[in-house]
């Protein structure tokens, strides 16, 4: 039989984890979108969905390497920055801050990795305008690297060890998050 304690881990987990998939891929195409706008391209549309996988549509676009790389370096770097400044004031999310700065790492860092050997989204596209694979590898292992660091002895601070368990009022916030977001993506499909 599973104890109160498990059932806990487990809807946090059930509730977090696509949390931090949806927003890393907010993050992501906010990348794509900024360094869009700061060269003059234009953003034609971005597709959040939560049962699509996000894409960003850009035309006129001068500067196609910088647009392409910058999804996944803002989206790998941008959750470490707001981990460190929460880190800073010791807030109680500073632990969800830090598990979701390593899962958009490893998330980024994959994509552009796997990518690298399969021509997939990005990688595709960074390849066409002239970043070497070899590039998009060291990203890659390098992101993924970082973001298991991160991960590193992460699980007991989250309640997900053999004697710490999540508490109902993070289950309950990370709950409201992810139907927020979820509600969010739906209006602006």
């Amino acid at each position: 039989m599973v104890s109160g304690g498990r059932i806990r881990q487990i809807l946090l987990l059930g509730v977090f984890l696509p949390w931090c998939w949806l927003m890393m891929m907010v993050v992501h195409e906010a990348g794509h979108v900024l360094a869009a706008w700061s060269t003059g391209a234009t953003v034609e549309r971005v597709v959040l969905h939560p049962l699509a996988i996000s894409q960003t549509v850009v035309s006129e676009n001068p500067q196609p390497l910088l647009v392409s790389w910058a999804g996944p370096f803002f989206g790998a770097l941008f959750p470490g920055l707001v981990w460190l400044l929460i880190a800073r004031r010791c807030w109680s999310i500073t632990v969800f801050t830090r598990f979701f700065a390593g899962f958009c790492l490893i998330a980024n860092g994959a994509y552009l990795g796997v990518g690298a050997w399969s021509g997939d989204g990005d990688a595709g596209d960074l390849i066409a305008v002239g970043a070497a694979a070899w590039q998009l590898q060291v990203f890659g292992v390098v992101a993924c690297s970082v973001g298991l660091w991160l991960w590193h002895r992460l699980a007991p601070a989250m309640g997900m060890s053999h004697d710490r368990f999540p508490g109902w009022v993070s289950i309950c916030m990370t709950t409201t998050l992810l139907m927020l977001t979820i509600v969010l993506e739906l209006l602006c499909s």
